[in-house]
């Protein structure tokens, strides 16, 4: 009964005298884990009716008694008011004494009750308070949430079990909100209208969904401690300054080019001073680089504003009659981007810029700026993101329709992807193109897909330039402190609907708008008629910031005026410099230059590869590495123990199978001190290559090894976790080797990886497929930023992929990765013979756009992966890796051929009894990769040795004419054959059919013999494969047939 008393004092509402004497007191500590405001636990040092101890009243009442400054001044005053003019009394009736100077006290249901329904209230504001905010400066939404009606305000009290008689009744606040700043208790009007100010004006706060409490707390006092969003006479100058620059930079430019597409950022100005004091909050906490990100809308803005490009390059690029001086495609303006480095005049500090360039396809360069800051991070040892930071700039349709947004997303917290937080920051725009929201998510916001981050996300009206500037502080400062991701959110106001009655008195959330169509160009009346009515009467960000600051005199008209005519002067003098541009210089627009790789003008510094050999001593220590465990007292799995015997067996007998060869290459250039970073999905122990078991001369195969060849990591069979890394463990200088694990994608983390290698010539930079087949998830970096990005960006990019190919009888999704799609992709002419040149080979990889080999031997393996370091230029690698050839017993390469001298052998020509005669060979099959193999043994089985010569073509592109020349000149009578394994229509044969009909001059025909044209790659019948694979063998070995196929 006594407890129950302690609850019923302790939740018990003051009476209005009782508040006017305790509404500044300190805090009382009802529950909390946490340090933060608790109280002392001394019973006599508690204020009035919030006692702890089990037995309160009367420790007090005795207490008070005795001395009555031993008490609390609180229970002094009350026990003088209950005991005046009263004899003494015993405790039971003292408290009867008490209720009833203190008023009639509620029955307990109710005190619990109304405590109960006050922090739910609370609550409730807290978790849905945006829904309600006055985000949409249009007051048009298309977010619906009839089906989840938001209960809060003093309307609808009543949904708690309040009534209006308790507006005026005090509650103490609980330790979960803020709003009372000093004060512990509050009336509940004034509780309604602190929350209805944190939480329902032009910033909406989304965050109760994260389950760390810190957090919670830590974005709590960020927006509800009354009195911290306000700024100082100089910020707001500052603010103005920057709304200046961005809303006259773009009234510039449709001044002086109306029917330009310039994709601008009218109705979301203050995306400018949005991001300008993300970076300022960071460079002050110690940022020294940022990677930005972004779309084609606003860019030119950004460049101008926030990277401070010269102005006078960006005019020129409206110029149509300037011509490019760089070689290459080139792109339009704004899709380039930029790297400057340049004093932050808030924290005095000198900070990096870098806008990665992007193609129209929107959010594909999300994973390339991560995969970038992480590369920063890393090579500057930045183990928590405190020195390099990330920037992404999405629209709203794309953020929410895009599935590499989310794949990125969950990068954020992986060990060997983590760039220890990024701020988002979405213009959101309430449209896609001419697609409404309605009909282009299923989510309430866009901003959802952060949730599976535990991002908090701030939604901002960006017509208050004042709450976008406070909120992106806000996000700067969460990302500084927990180094996690963040939304800043400023969503527009777009819809074709009228607005309904909800709508119109509440139900608002959009923040931005876009004041123009998709483009310049469009006409977005024929779509939304009704928003872009409303959108051209809506008063300008800048004009209704210039009034606001007037009425608080923090400027002046003249001042204003005075700024604006002082930044068209800088415009109008940057249009003049433009006109004496002659050429557009592409590379001015670099975002990631390597200025100590290249000359000054951006050339290579020679065209001369040399040796990719390696000695054997450091054959020898490399693989000892290899065949060991170089930590102590470490037990591996017994079935690894027989593959590094094996290892070992090898070393003796110096050869190397393929993954010994792979261990070669990356410990060579680990030694010379070049990073290696192999990545992609089950890299580290390369299990998922379903090799088919072999029946080796020794005895049956072991299917382990066969499944498992790579091994980079090894783990301990009696210790959880613990894992060695042999790579790391060559010398005490070598470089360091990052092996890593991908999560599921293709998509982020091939983009994560090109990012990677976009930071520094002087790693190499690995992605692995799981099985080739799959690198088609990844297209779009592929296509856009591999396969072109040099033509495109001036932009080189040595990065390296290996993609599992061949025929095996596996199906059509764990057989082809789709090596005519590569090839189609090459930009070398076919009908052209290059011409002769001393550095033959290497200018040829200088010329192309990207690198495509299909290797048969370890030691060819070794040498192209030292060449991608060791050429004086970056181009990307396309390597199609085998998969039974892993174990093959054939498939191994002699110390010999990986000596000092050696070098990556584009064709390997016929070695056997034909090359002793080629007068004799009646005909020369040119085939790539593992069908060597298989058309020698058919070739051995037929008694034709010396009839048919078997020329490999290692490097497809560019391809080898002069190499090709040779053969075809050694073997002048011999019929030409391609042969593949893959169907016609597919594979290599429709590339090099072209080029070896070009070394011939067109005097031979080139033959075909493999499987026929089809719609999937290969068959899952294992019968029917075996069936068209001897069908193949036999059509190249037919040397009596004459036609054509």
């Amino acid at each position: 009964m006594h407890r129950l008393r302690t609850t019923v004092a302790r939740l018990q509402p003051l009476t209005t005298v009782q508040t006017a004497r305790h509404q500044a007191r300190p805090r009382p500590a009802l529950r909390t884990p946490r340090a933060v405001r608790l109280q002392s636990s001394s019973a006599a040092a508690e204020p009035f009716l919030n006692g702890t101890s089990a037995c309160y009243m009367e420790e007090m009442f005795a207490a008070w008694q005795e001395d009555p400054a031993s008490v609390h001044e609180s229970w002094n005053a009350y026990f003088r008011s209950a005991e005046a003019g009263a004899p003494q009394r015993g405790p039971a009736e003292t408290w009867s004494r008490a209720r009833a100077v203190g008023g009639a006290a509620p029955s307990v249901e109710k005190l619990v009750a109304d405590h109960l329904a006050v922090q739910s209230l609370i609550r409730a504001y807290q978790v849905r308070g945006h829904h309600v905010a006055k985000l949409d400066p249009l007051s048009i939404s298309c977010v619906d949430f009839d089906d989840t009606p938001c209960s809060i305000g003093v309307q609808n009290i009543g949904h708690y079990g309040l009534t209006p008689a308790d507006l005026d009744k005090v509650f103490r606040l609980p330790t979960t909100t803020f709003i009372g700043g000093g004060e512990s208790s509050l009336p509940l009007r004034e509780i309604i209208q602190r929350l209805e100010s944190a939480y329902c004006q032009h910033i909406g706060v989304e965050f109760m969904f994260i389950n760390d409490l810190e957090q919670c707390q830590w974005i709590r006092q960020r927006f509800e401690t009354p009195g911290l969003q306000n700024f100082s006479v100089e910020e707001k100058r500052t603010l103005l300054a920057r709304m200046i620059r961005s809303t006259r930079f773009e009234e510039f430019l449709q001044k002086k080019w109306s029917s330009e597409k310039r994709f601008g950022l009218e109705g979301c100005e203050s995306l400018i001073p949005a991001l300008k004091a993300v970076i300022d909050k960071s460079s002050a906490a110690g940022v020294d680089s940022v990677v930005m990100g972004m779309s084609h809308r606003g860019r030119l803005n950004v460049l101008a504003n926030v990277i401070r490009k010269e102005l006078e390059q960006i005019f020129c690029q409206f110029d149509s009659r300037l011509e490019a001086a760089d070689e290459g495609s080139g792109d339009v303006k704004y899709h380039l981007g930029m790297y400057h480095r340049r004093m932050n005049r808030v924290s005095d500090r000198l900070v990096t810029l870098s806008l990665v360039a992007n193609p129209s396809h929107l959010e594909a360069v999300d994973p390339v700026v991560q995969g970038k800051t992480k590369a920063e991070q890393f090579y500057c040892g930045d183990t928590q993101g405190k020195k390099v930071m990330s920037i992404l700039i999405h629209g709203d349709a794309a953020f929410a329709g895009q599935g590499v947004v989310y794949e990125t997303f969950h990068l954020s917290d992986l060990p060997s992807y983590t760039t220890h937080g990024t701020v988002h920051i979405v213009v959101n725009n309430q449209i896609g193109f001419t697609t409404d929201p309605r009909v282009a998510r299923s989510s309430a916001y866009p901003t959802d897909v952060a949730r599976v981050v535990n991002a908090p996300v701030f939604h901002v009206n960006a017509d208050d330039p004042e709450a976008v500037m406070y909120a992106c502080n806000v996000a700067a400062e969460w990302r500084n402190t927990f180094h996690k991701d963040v939304v800043v959110d400023l969503v527009s106001g777009h819809g074709t609907r009228a607005p309904s009655a909800a709508a119109l008195m509440g139900v608002r959330r959009q923040v931005c708008y876009r004041r123009n169509g998709h483009n310049e160009m469009d006409e977005p009346m024929f779509t939304q008629p009704l928003m872009y009515k409303r959108i051209r009467r809506q008063k300008g960000v800048l004009q209704a910031l210039v009034e606001k600051l007037l009425r608080e005199d923090v400027v002046t008209m003249q001042e204003y005026e005075e700024e604006v005519a002082r930044y068209d002067r800088i415009c109008e003098e940057a249009f003049g410099r433009s006109k004496d541009e002659k050429i557009l210089h592409i590379k001015h627009w670099l975002d990631s230059p390597w200025p100590d790789f290249f000359t000054r003008d951006g050339q290579p510094r020679s065209l001369s590869c040399p040796s990719t050999g390696v000695s054997e001593e450091q054959l020898a220590r490399i693989g000892s590495v290899a065949a060991s465990v170089p930590v102590p007292d470490f037990t591996v799995h017994g079935g690894l123990s027989r593959i590094l015997k094996g290892r070992a067996h090898m070393l003796s007998q110096r050869v190397c199978d393929w993954a010994l060869g792979e261990y070669m290459a990356f410990g060579s250039l680990l030694l010379h001190g070049t990073h290696v970073r192999l990545s992609g999905q089950d890299v580290e122990r390369g299990t998922f290559r379903w090799v088919r078991p072999l029946r080796l001369p020794t005895g049956p195969a072991d299917v382990s090894a066969l499944l498992s060849h790579r091994h980079h990591v090894l783990h301990d069979q009696h210790v959880d976790r613990m894992t060695c890394v042999p790579l790391n463990h060559l010398a005490a200088d070598q470089a360091p080797y990052t092996v890593c694990n991908s999560s599921l994608s293709e998509y982020a983390v091939l983009g994560f990886e090109l990012g990677f290698a976009m930071a520094s010539p002087d790693a190499l930079v690995l992605w692995e497929a799981q099985f080739g087949d799959f690198n088609n998830t990844a297209q779009c970096i592929i296509d856009q930023f591999i396969s072109a990005g040099q033509a495109k960006w001036v932009r080189q990019n040595g990065i390296v992929l290996l993609l599992p190919h061949g025929m095996e009888g596996m199906g059509p999704e764990h057989s082809s990765a789709r090596p005519e799609r590569f090839l189609q992709m090459c930009n070398d002419d076919p009908d052209v013979f290059p011409k002769p040149d001393p550095d033959f080979a290497t200018r040829q990889l200088h010329d192309c756009n990207w690198i495509v080999v299909n290797c048969s031997t370890p030691a060819n393996y070794f040498h192209v992966l030292r060449r991608q370091i060791l050429q004086p230029f970056r181009k990307p690698l396309v390597v199609f890796t085998p998969k039974s050839l892993l174990r093959h017993p054939e498939a191994k390469s002699s110390f010999d051929d990986m000596l000092p001298g050696t070098h990556f052998q584009r064709v390997i020509p016929e070695q056997g009894p034909a090359a002793a005669a080629p007068e004799r060979v009646r005909r020369v099959i040119f085939c790539s990769g593992k069908i060597y193999y298989e058309l020698t043994r058919e070739r051995a089985t037929r008694g034709l040795d010396d009839s048919v010569a078997v020329v490999r073509v290692e490097q497809l592109s560019p391809f080898p004419f002069d190499l090709v020349r040779l053969e075809t000149d050694r073997y002048r009578g011999a019929d030409l054959v391609w042969c593949q394994e893959e169907h016609k229509n597919q594979g290599y044969y429709y590339y090099v059919k072209p080029r070896i009909r070009t070394t011939v001059s067109g005097t031979r025909p080139v033959r075909y013999a493999g499987r026929d044209p089809a719609a999937a790659p290969a068959t899952g019948n294992k019968h029917t494969h075996t069936m068209e694979l001897q069908r193949l063998l036999d059509s190249a070995f037919d040397l009596d047939a004459t036609s054509t196929r």
